[in-house]
């Protein structure tokens, strides 16, 4: 790993929850010595990715984000794109949607909206998503090209006792993903979470996030399942669109028998 990647990878601990650190901090959560993370800190600071915080000396995003930040959303919009389904998925489902764009071998969020009817509801405060754990990340590995897949099966980190740990229960989670177009994360990375996934492409012709659901696994019955992924469809399909991408012929089809059940089940109620 080049010395530039290693210094450019410590803006990713930053968060809404983290928007400050330390350098002891830095170095516990990169795993490094403390004066090599200095060193990267210092060529991040020089270039102004970073400045220091005069009360507190810790080190926050500095100016230099600003305007690539402004860039790429004004020659690559992706949040403002996500801003409309994700909230009438979370006003149709009653639950938590977010929306997560895949940077390399990593699934980020990029936006959230909270359904507020409820007393109890899912906050999503991952930056982000495991690949192997979420509704998310099994959507984008189910549709994602061999060279993702083979980068994500070690380490399988165990995040409850519901998640998959080995390559062969990933394939067969990713096997009954493209089969049903939906990723099912039921407590494999939250206690008490249930999440489902879809994924969304764009005009490169690849996966590129995903759009998802997480609800309590307590309120998840077929009714409400139905419901969140009719929706999901509808939500992935619009983000694809957005993004200049196409869904796939056998997943839109996965996705047009779904909806046609789903039809059919509410016409008979």
């Amino acid at each position: 790993m080049s010395t530039v990647t290693k210094a450019l990878e410590l803006l990713n601990y930053f968060s809404s929850e983290t928007p400050e650190l330390g350098l002891s901090e830095f170095a516990r959560a990169a795993a490094r010595d403390k004066a090599t993370v200095y060193r990267h800190l210092s060529a991040l600071e020089k270039s102004g990715f970073i400045e220091k915080n005069p009360r507190t000396s810790h080190y926050r995003l500095g100016p230099a984000v600003l305007p690539l930040s402004r860039l790429r959303e004004a020659t690559v919009p992706r949040a403002v794109s996500v801003k409309q389904p994700l909230a009438i998925l979370a006003q149709t489902t009653g639950e938590t949607a977010h929306a997560s764009l895949l940077q390399g071998a990593k699934l980020v969020t990029l936006a959230r909206q909270t359904f507020q009817a409820h007393s109890t509801g899912v906050v999503v405060n991952e930056k982000t998503l495991p690949l192997h754990a979420s509704g998310s990340g099994l959507a984008v590995l189910a549709f994602s090209g061999d060279t993702l897949r083979q980068q994500s099966y070690a380490p399988l980190a165990r995040f409850t006792e519901h998640t998959v740990t080995t390559p062969q229960d990933l394939e067969e989670r990713l096997t009954n993903t493209r089969k049903t177009g939906f990723g099912i994360a039921n407590q494999t990375f939250e206690t008490g979470v249930h999440g489902i996934g879809a994924p969304v492409f764009d005009d490169s012709g690849t996966v590129a996030g995903a759009i998802a659901v997480a609800a309590p696994a307590y309120r998840i019955n077929a009714r409400l399942d139905h419901t969140i992924k009719s929706q999901l469809i509808i939500a992935a399909r619009s983000i694809t669109a957005h993004w200049g991408g196409r869904v796939p012929t056998k997943l839109d089809d996965v996705w047009d028998e779904h909806s046609k059940a789903a039809s059919e089940i509410g016409a008979n109620e």
